[in-house]
C-alpha cells in the first residue's frame, strides 16, 4: 500500500475539472465540479440519515439504483436542500451533464453543498457547463477538488497504489466538510474513484462497513448535515478479476479503501470550522466494539473538552464526565487517561482518579496542532478511534453569519 498523489484522477480512467460558473458571488472561487469515468462503473453510496435531506441525495440514490454511474456533478455555495423544485434542478444537473459528455443522465451522482433553503437557478450551472467540460483532463482533481469547497481552508485529496492479482490498482478521493459534520453514515460530501474491479454489490458492502470505523466516527461540531453523501466509483479498468466475493482480494481492497478514508477523516477534522487542532481520541481495553466507539465519539464530541484542548487547559475531568453520559456500561474505577502529542505523552487519571502530573508538561504536549486522547477502559481487548478538532472563537464567528 503506498501513498500517491492525483486525488480523484489518480485511477485510471478518470477525469475532472472545477470553475466559477456564478453560483458563489465570490469569482475566484470554483463553485461547480465535474468527475467523469472513461466507461461506466460499479457505484454504491451512502447518505445522511437526517430526516431532512438534499433533493441530489434522492435524485443520486434513484440513479445508482442498478449499481452503476458514470460521472459525479457537484456544485458548492447553495445545498439544494428544502426546495420546491430542487428535484427538479438536480434532474436539470443530470441532464447538462448528459448533454455535454453524452453519458446517461442516470448514470450521473448528483451533489449540492452550501446553504439550506435557499433557491437554486440552473442558468449559472447551464452556463458553466461548456468551460467545465472543455477543461476536464487526466490531471484535473485539484479543480474539481476547489469546487466543492465551501468553508474549508484547504483542499482534502487522497490516494493510494495496491495490488490485486498482479495487477497495480489505485483509489483515490476527495472530501469537502469543515462545519455540521456529525454524521451518522458518511460526512459532508465524500467522492472516491478506483480503477479496480469490483461488482456494486461487493463495493457497497465495502463503503457501508468502512464508515463505521471512519466517518461515523468523526464530528466537529455536533451538527448531521442534510447533504452528507460519500460515493464511489470502479471502472475497472486496472484489469484485475473482479471482486464478487469476500476474498483475498476484498480483503485488500478494504485495506487500500481505510486508508484513503481514515486520511480523509483527518483532514476533515483538522480542518474543522475555526479549528486550530485536530483531536485523535483513542480507546482500548473495551469490552466490545461497540462500547469503544460510543466512548471514543462522546470524548470527541464534547464540548467542554474541545473548548478546554483549544486552551490548552487538562482538564481531563471533562473526558470523564463524556465518558460518563455516553451510554456506554464502564467501570468509572478502572478508566485511564493520558494526553499525548510530538511533546511527549502525560499520565492525567488512573483508575478514575486523578494523579499528580506535572501543569507544565501537559500545556506544552496540548499546544501542539495534534493531540491524541488515550483512554483505556482495561475492561477487554477491543479499541475504537475517532477524530474531532477544537472548539474556538472563530468557530461562532464563521457560523454567526454564514447565511448573510
Amino acid at each position: 500500500m503506498k501513498l500517491i498523489s492525483g486525488g480523484v484522477c489518480a485511477a485510471k480512467g478518470y477525469k475532472a475539472n472545477g470553475v466559477h460558473c456564478g453560483i458563489r458571488k465570490n469569482k475566484t472561487k470554483r463553485d461547480l465540479s465535474l468527475v467523469v469515468s472513461d466507461v461506466k462503473a460499479s457505484a454504491a453510496a451512502v447518505y445522511t440519515l437526517n430526516l431532512v435531506k438534499g433533493a441530489p441525495l434522492t435524485v443520486t440514490k434513484q440513479h445508482i439504483a442498478d449499481g452503476y454511474a458514470q460521472a459525479i456533478i457537484c456544485n458548492s455555495g447553495n445545498a439544494n436542500t428544502c426546495n420546491a423544485n430542487g428535484m427538479e434542478i438536480a434532474e436539470q444537473m443530470s441532464a447538462l451533464v448528459s448533454q455535454y459528455t453524452g453519458i446517461s443522465a442516470d448514470d450521473v451522482v448528483v451533489a449540492s453543498t452550501g446553504v439550506i433553503g435557499q433557491p437554486l437557478d440552473i442558468a449559472p450551472i447551464a452556463g458553466g457547463m461548456d468551460a467545465l467540460n472543455g477543461g476536464l483532463s487526466y490531471d484535473g482533481n485539484a479543480a474539481a477538488a476547489e469546487g466543492i469547497m465551501t468553508t474549508d481552508t484547504v483542499m482534502k485529496e487522497v490516494a493510494v497504489e495496491f495490488e490485486l492479482s498482479g495487477k497495480t490498482c489505485r483509489l483515490g478521493g476527495t472530501a469537502k466538510g469543515s462545519g455540521m459534520i456529525h454524521p451518522n453514515m458518511a460526512t459532508m460530501l465524500v467522492f472516491l474513484t478506483t480503477d479496480a474491479a469490483i461488482s456494486p454489490a461487493m463495493l457497497q458492502k465495502a463503503l457501508s462497513g468502512d464508515i463505521q470505523s471512519t466517518f461515523n466516527m468523526l464530528s466537529v461540531d455536533g451538527d448531521t448535515s442534510t447533504n452528507d453523501m460519500v460515493t464511489v466509483l470502479a471502472n475497472g479498468l486496472a484489469g484485475n478479476p473482479e471482486i464478487t466475493e469476500e476474498n483475498e482480494g476484498f480483503s485488500l481492497f478494504m485495506q487500500a479503501l481505510n486508508t484513503v478514508t481514515v486520511q480523509l477523516c483527518r483532514m476533515i477534522a483538522g480542518d474543522g470550522e475555526g479549528a486550530t487542532k485536530l483531536l485523535e481520541c483513542k480507546v482500548d481495553g473495551a469490552k466490545d466494539i461497540q462500547t469503544a466507539r460510543t466512548v471514543a465519539k462522546s470524548v470527541i464530541c464534547s464540548s467542554l473538552l474541545k473548548a478546554a484542548m483549544f486552551g490548552a487547559d487538562a482538564n481531563w475531568g471533562r473526558v470523564l464526565c463524556a465518558i460518563g453520559y455516553s451510554g456506554a456500561q464502564v467501570d468509572v474505577n478502572k478508566i485511564d487517561v493520558s494526553f499525548q502529542s510530538n511533546k511527549g505523552e502525560i499520565l492525567v487519571c488512573k483508575n478514575g482518579a486523578g494523579v499528580d502530573f506535572s501543569e507544565e508538561k501537559a500545556k506544552e504536549i496540548l499546544l501542539e496542532k495534534e493531540i491524541e486522547i488515550l483512554v483505556s477502559l482495561n475492561s477487554g481487548d477491543a479499541c475504537s478511534c475517532a477524530w474531532g478538532c477544537d472548539l474556538t472563537y472563530d468557530y461562532v464567528k464563521i457560523n454567526g453569519d454564514y447565511r448573510t
